[in-house]
């Protein structure tokens, strides 16, 4: 055994000297018209070689390191105690959202602009992951390859908007459900598939539509994007100094205000604020009907379920196409907020940050995901001095949840029923 982990330990090792000192050592200079190679500097030869050595470590005990990490308590509050009543439990639940959505209703008028443009983007990732919690969390499908829909619904906006002029109003259902066709679609090649095979299926699909957005330049503008994309409006009241399209009016010129940049962004927020409680309630509902618990039931154990004669074609489709149709709305919400997009906002790492915060907030429970959306999307903001180390932090925050907490920051407690013995 211990050979075994020295020779894992050395391999290890190795392998990341071979890949850290060409990334980090070996630099490209630029000397005129000439090009040359530059080795490493020393510091970048001393971390790369301490790196190989803390690998080599980690490896060599790493049973010993883990079983010590297990051991020390973690931060966060246990989950094993009793579970509460559930109407009791249901009642609180809502009285505490009721409470949270009053507050976010009046909290934008008293921060500043930036505050409330993250807070949209806060909203917008929770809209996705709560459509990706549908997929993952209830019906335990690993799609990997979820920011394709996102990105449907966000590129449907941009070109009919720019091809056909159609407004926000008019482009959110119809992005949402182009997006949920294409969830549909994908739903049958994979419909015999489970575990890493669906992930790679569906990883593949997400690069197949990025890649179109990309080459499909006389359509879609290609690596240079599509801009323009109109903001939406209140009733024919466009939010912006002067008016764009022909009929409007002017917000502020309505009602006899000043014109200000804020008034545009907080209402950007609030719609984002109502598509985000729109879809927590909807699929929460989901949750509580038989399609909801055929999810859970595909997810525990697809050969039961299927023995109790639930369709598994029409379990899994139905998990892909709602998964889908909320990321089409969280695109088209996005698309109007950045008002310019290129097929960049929609690269793998956005699925795995997406798929990270469903895992960390606790599958299948929707406060968890919304408490994990809100860390993922904030924290970063707020220490912009360690930019550099984002991804760094984040793996090992993840590593350390893992261990200490698997099941979530705030996992569903499920009513466990114990059928006495008959004597």
């Amino acid at each position: 055994m211990a050979a075994n982990n020295l020779k894992h330990a050395l391999f290890c090792a190795v392998v990341t000297l071979v890949i850290a000192y060409p990334i980090l050592g070996l630099n490209l200079e630029a000397q005129g018209i000439n090009v040359t190679l530059e080795g490493a500097d020393a510091s970048t030869v001393i971390s790369v070689l301490a790196a190989a050595v803390v690998v080599f470590l980690f490896q060599l005990f790493r049973d010993n390191i883990l079983s010590v990490l297990k051991s020390v308590p973690s931060p966060l509050p246990k989950s094993q105690k009793e579970p509460m009543a559930e109407n009791k439990r249901a009642r609180i639940e809502s009285w505490v959202l009721t409470g949270i959505v009053i507050l976010a209703l009046f909290w934008p008028f008293f921060v500043s602009r930036g505050a409330v443009d993250l807070a949209t983007l806060v909203l917008i990732y929770i809209m996705l992951a709560l459509g990706l919690n549908v997929v993952v969390g209830l019906a335990g499908l690993l799609d990997l390859g979820y920011v394709a829909f996102y990105a449907v619904g966000a590129y449907t906006f941009a070109l009919l908007s720019q091809y056909a002029g159609v407004s926000f109003w008019v482009a959110l259902p119809i992005g949402a459900c182009l997006a949920a066709l294409f969830g549909f679609t994908l739903g049958f090649p994979v419909l015999r598939l489970r575990g890493d095979y669906l992930a790679i299926v569906t990883l593949g699909f997400g690069e197949i539509i990025r890649i179109l957005l990309n080459n499909w330049t006389s359509l879609t503008g290609g690596p240079n994007g599509v801009g323009g994309i109109p903001d939406p409006t209140l009733f024919g009241m466009e939010f912006g100094r002067r008016v764009k399209e022909e009929g409007n009016v002017s917000f502020h010129e309505t009602f006899g205000i000043a014109y200000s940049g804020e008034h545009k962004v907080i209402f950007l927020y609030l719609i984002a604020l109502v598509l985000a409680v729109f879809t927590a309630l909807v699929i929460r509902r989901f949750m509580r009907m038989p399609v909801g618990r055929s999810w859970e039931a595909l997810r525990e154990d697809e050969i039961a379920a299927r023995s109790l004669g639930m369709s598994r074609t029409a379990v899994k489709l139905s998990a892909f196409t709602i998964g889908a149709f909320f990321a089409g709305f969280a695109g088209t919400v996005f698309a109007s907020k950045q008002g310019f997009i290129s097929p960049e906002s929609f690269v793998f790492l956005e699925s795995a940050i997406i798929l990270a915060i469903v895992v960390l907030g606790g599958m299948g429970s929707q406060i968890g995901v919304v408490l994990a959306a809100i860390a993922v999307t904030i924290l970063p903001e707020l220490a912009r001095e360690f930019s550099e180390y984002r991804m760094l932090i984040f793996g090992a925050a993840m590593v350390l949840m893992m261990i200490w907490r698997p099941q979530g920051l705030m996992p569903v407690r499920r009513i466990h029923i114990e059928l006495s013995k008959q004597e």
